[in-house]
Order: structure tokens, then sequence, then C-alpha cells
């Protein structure tokens, strides 16, 4: 029987990075990297902020599992320096994470293809603000567009807010989006190879599902399942693929959605390198299909190929 070490060979775990998402991304990457090690799997952290990416060739890695997060790590940067060393690596390629890491873009496609997504509007320094307010209400939520983990997301209920939002966004990236606040239950629609898992739902008990309460409190509430009728379960699944595909997306991802009191639902946006911490949405929906952890990042880690 051949083991682990040898169907896979030599893995790095690249973790870390320069992102803003820096200290998640070493929170899912050690998760992984016990993980394989625990299967069998010579596996080894690298990361790229510490580490030339062009060392991975020297060292002899066969295979690359991705768990960094935001730039660089995300946005199809990383999966092209790999494609060129031509080291298999894990989740989607190069274009459908540089996409993916765009939340503009990916509503643009998304809306060619009738994938439901909040009505937005595209900020800059010049933008009539009241003009935005009046077209999509208030509150709304402003976002980089090219930032993940909630960070820089401003949910703004008043004029006055509307502005220093802007600039807090604006100050990580260029690109702002100013989006329909769309109230409802938040979901989470993960999708593994050509599988959408069940969902997950999103109960904050205090505040918002912020960045904090996301990785470092234990304020919120998962449910999987998600406890909703069994159809809209399976509509959301449907459409979950139906936006993964659309993306070009492969491996692995997850789709955050709202689901509205009157049963529709909006896409907000697609993550190709989700987390795997142990506060992380994917490990709770594989557990729910019957994946274990460890199962779940061999699995991943067998889909690794080239574009």
């Amino acid at each position: 029987m051949t083991s682990a070490a040898e169907t896979f060979g030599k893995v790095a775990v690249l973790m870390g990075g320069p992102s803003a998402e820096r200290d998640i991304s070493f929170l899912s990457g050690n998760a992984v990297l016990k993980a394989l090690l625990d299967a069998g799997v010579e596996a080894h952290a690298f990361d790229p902020a510490e580490r030339p990416v062009w060392e991975l060739k020297q060292a002899g890695f066969a295979r690359a599992f991705i768990t960094l997060h935001g730039r660089f790590g995300e946005d199809g940067t990383v999966q092209g320096a790999l494609q060129s060393m031509g080291i298999p690596y894990t989740g989607s390629g190069v274009m459908a994470s540089a996409i993916g890491m765009d939340k503009w873009r990916t509503k643009l496609v998304w809306q060619a293809t009738g994938v439901p997504t909040p009505k937005f509007r595209m900020l800059a320094p010049g933008t009539d603000f009241s003009d935005v307010m009046d077209d999509l209400g208030l509150p709304l939520i402003i976002k980089p567009a090219r930032e993940g983990s909630s960070i820089g997301v401003s949910k703004v209920s008043s004029p006055a807010e509307f502005a220093p939002a802007f600039e807090a966004a604006y100050r990580l990236d260029p690109l702002v989006i100013a989006e329909e606040f769309v109230s409802g239950q938040e979901m989470t629609a993960a999708v593994l190879g050509d599988v959408a898992l069940p969902l997950v739902r999103i109960e904050p008990l205090q505040g918002e599902y912020d960045y904090q309460n996301k990785y470092f409190t234990d304020n919120v509430r998962y449910h999987c399942p998600a406890g909703i009728a069994p159809e809209t379960e399976e509509a959301v699944q449907q459409d979950a693929l139906r936006a993964f595909q659309v993306l070009g997306c492969r491996g692995w991802a997850r789709a955050d959605v709202i689901l509205r009191p009157d049963g529709s639902y909006s896409f907000l946006e697609m993550n190709t390198a989700p987390g795997m911490t142990g506060h992380s949405l994917v490990p709770m929906a594989a557990r729910a299909a019957g994946i274990d952890f460890t199962r779940l990042c061999l699995t991943i880690l067998e889909q690794a190929k080239l574009d």
C-alpha cells in the first residue's frame, strides 16, 4: 500500500505571507500542517514573506497547499509563481483566484450570469456620496474590493458615517465598493470539488460578524445543519455551485450568502482560499457531510493541480 508521503511527495504548506491577513493565515496553515503530518504526509511550513518563492523549486517540493489569505496568496499572484515553476497547488488557478479576490469583478461576472448579488456602486474620492446613498439607501456596506476577513468593512447607518467609512476602506485599497445592506440570516455555502457542502448559518450573539468575532471570540453560534427549509438550502447550494463555476474556480471555495426573510438570497463574495482555523466554516460544513478535518485536508491536497 502506498504511503501518504509517497503519494504526495514533499508538500509545502504556504502560510503567513505579506497581506493584512497574515496572522489568520498562520492559524489556518498550522492547523493544515498538523493534519497532514498526522496523516503521514511529508509536509513543511513555508512563509513566502520570509523566503523567496523560487526556493520551493530548489528545495524539491512536489505540491503546495495554499493557506495564504488576502493579497499575494489569494489573488492569483502566488498561483502564477507556482504555475511557472510547475508545482501543482491547491485551490483555484490564476484567473479565478484573481477574479475571486476582486469583489467588484466577481459581482460583474455574477450579474452577467444571473447569480443573485446585492446592488452596488463603486466609490472614488470625487464620488457624490449623497447620490450613492439615495441610490442604495441606508444602511449600506462600504468595503475595500480586494481585502478579506471583514478587514476595512463598515456598516453605514447615517450620512455622517459615510465619508469616514470610505476613507477607512480607501486606505486599504483604491477600489472601494458601496453595497446595499441585505437584512437576513448570514450563511456560507462551501464547495469541495464538484459538490456543494451543507450550509452553515451564522448567528452573532452580540455585535457584527466582524474580524474580531470571526477569529478571536466565542460570541458567534454556528448552525450546521443550517435549520432552513430543505428546498431553500438545495437552491442556495445549486447557485453556489454555479457561482463557483462561472468564476472558473476549482478544488474548493466558500461563498458568503445572505438569506432574506422572504426566502430570496444574495451572494456577497467568493473565498477561493477559505480559512482553516478553529472557527472556520468549511471544516464545519465538511464535518456535517461526514468528512473530518484530516480527510478534508487530504481531499483538497489530492485535487492540487496546474492550470
